[in-house]
């Protein structure tokens, strides 16, 4: 080339860079109709992989589980939610290569972040969070099991079932460094004794610290901000009938790459700053009406016990021709594989005496014979609530039939369901505004924080919540009305906060308990002062 001056020689660096960008993306995509995103553009690669029997799996898996039991619109499955997560990751990831080539954004890294997003969801079991967040802990409490480690372990069978390692390298991946890149933008550091903090080595193998905005996209730990969150918001809220106040779109416009506590972190402008916080009320809001839904909880409560009573029935060929349970077919992937929303299906349509006692859950399910919700309260500090205490409170709430009710109604422990729900912005009760960073048009380079009184005094003061419902399982309606009342004065018991409908269900109990008897004044009502 000669001696040329240095600016001249950038500038054909760049424009090398940018034809091999365009030879390596001139292949031939396939477009999926989504009625989310529009026309979905995806790279063959994708295809290849959307198309293994370990990927289609996620056709049969609700998105919401026992959701659709209530909001019968919310029938899609983790399948569409994951193409929907790759293509978001991709146009995320796009848009910060393009705004900013210095980042030396590679064709290998979109396609490995995509490919992150694509397979984020590979270890959902039936019914989705139902699965791993209350079977599996019933049957199998010593377990740690979380489906994001499933959703490495699914990806490692899938690639390897398929014999994809060749198609991979095809396509320019680098084996087997961007399948741990993939697999830490799913789960996390390979390495689970390794944490990820200030001062603290980068944890990550799959790409350097230079690069360490790239796990920022699919699964972001520092904030919740990302594209797995932005696609099932949308998609979510869609087929529930409620309104997304987020757009995604907006902070695809604004992202953008600047160096924070040392390392380089994806920023947004300072005025979409209110757009974040919409994004959060929408998720809270989605929880509060959907997702923690008191029908939704007991109709998987009761699918959960049908498993539960089934599992020791259910046979499922693993590799080498082992047979696993429901509840261990998470130890090998060949068996998870064909583990899907189709047992339920398969319990209820049987006829085997062995699966009577849990066909009859199912058919109660079906026949909308549903356990009965009696109320839902809070305790005045957050409570850790572990096993042992609830089954306290159950013996506690059967023992609490209030003094001089004529209602014999013969409540056990047993027949009480207490459900401890945390409600908060998805950092606990930390303000997840105040792990973003923002930039000003002045300066775009600087990344700056936003506090939260800078913004409107209207935003929450408090980021999470403890709700604590009650549901009775005798659904006649003597027991039902009784185990209202019992519900009530166990709240008295428990110095708990008045349930919302308490004046209505037991209207001799709670003028009992004077801090019960405030007025929207704030004043006390004192009968002997009226006299």
């Amino acid at each position: 080339m000669g001696i040329s001056p240095l600016g001249s020689q950038l500038n054909v660096l760049r424009s090398l860079r940018k034809l091999f960008q365009i030879a390596a993306e001139s292949v031939t995509v396939k477009v999926f109709n989504d009625p989310i995103h529009g026309h979905v553009e995806l790279h063959p690669l994708l295809i290849r992989i959307i198309d293994t029997p370990q990927f289609q799996r996620l056709r049969f898996i609700k998105q919401l589980g026992g959701v659709y039991f209530v909001f019968p619109g919310a029938s899609h499955n983790r399948f569409e939610h994951s193409i929907g997560v790759g293509f978001l990751a991709g146009l995320l990831v796009q848009s910060l290569r393009d705004r900013q080539p210095e980042l030396n954004i590679s064709h290998r890294d979109i396609l490995c972040v995509q490919i992150a997003g694509l397979c984020h969801d590979l270890g959902h079991g039936p019914f989705s969070h139902m699965f791993d967040g209350i079977f599996i802990p019933k049957v199998r409490p010593d377990t740690k099991w979380k489906h994001e480690t499933a959703s490495r372990a699914m990806f490692d069978h899938l690639v390897t079932a398929n014999g994809l390692e060749g198609v991979l390298r095809e396509h320019g991946l680098v084996l087997p460094a961007d399948l741990v890149f993939i697999k830490e933008q799913i789960a996390g550091p390979l390495d689970t004794a390794t944490s990820f903090s200030r001062g603290q080595p980068w944890p990550y193998k799959g790409r350097p610290e230079e690069k360490s905005f790239l796990y920022e996209i699919v699964a972001n730990k520092k904030n919740g901000i990302d594209v797995d969150k932005w696609d099932y918001f949308a998609r979510d809220c869609h087929h529930l009938g409620i309104q997304n106040n987020f757009d995604h779109s907006r902070f695809l416009k604004f992202a953008r790459v600047c160096e924070v506590d040392g390392k380089k972190s994806i920023c947004t402008r300072d005025k979409e700053v209110g757009n974040l916080y919409d994004m959060f009320h929408t998720r809270n809001s989605l929880h509060r009406r959907a997702y923690q839904h008191k029908v939704a909880s007991i109709v998987e409560t009761m699918i959960t016990e049908a498993f539960v009573k089934a599992d020791p029935h259910i046979q499922i060929q693993g590799s080498g021709g082992r047979m696993y349970r429901i509840s261990t077919a998470i130890d090998d992937m060949e068996a998870y594989s064909k583990l899907t929303d189709h047992v339920y299906e398969q319990i209820l349509y049987s006829s085997s005496p062995e699966l009577a006692e849990a066909r009859q859950i199912l058919q109660n399910v079906s026949c909308r014979r549903l356990y009965k919700c009696v109320g839902q309260t809070q305790a005045e500090n957050h409570l850790e609530v572990t096993e042992d205490l609830r089954l306290k409170w159950a013996k506690a709430l059967a023992q609490s039939r209030p003094e001089g009710d004529p209602n014999d109604a013969n409540l056990h422990a047993e027949d009480f369901i207490i459900y401890v729900i945390n409600m908060d912005y998805g950092m606990k009760g930390k303000n997840p505004i105040n792990n973003v960073r923002f930039y000003c048009k002045e300066d775009p380079t600087k990344a700056i924080q936003i506090r939260k009184n800078q913004v409107s005094k209207l935003l929450p003061e408090i980021f999470a919540e403890q709700l604590i419902r009650v549901c009775v399982k005798k659904t006649d309606e003597r027991s039902v009305e009784a185990a209202k009342k019992y519900f009530v004065q166990w709240c008295m018991d428990m110095d708990f906060s008045k349930p919302q409908d308490g004046d209505v269900i037991a209207p001799e109990l709670t003028p009992l308990k004077a801090s019960w008897s405030i007025n929207n004044k704030g004043w006390a009502f004192s009968f002997t002062s009226m006299c």
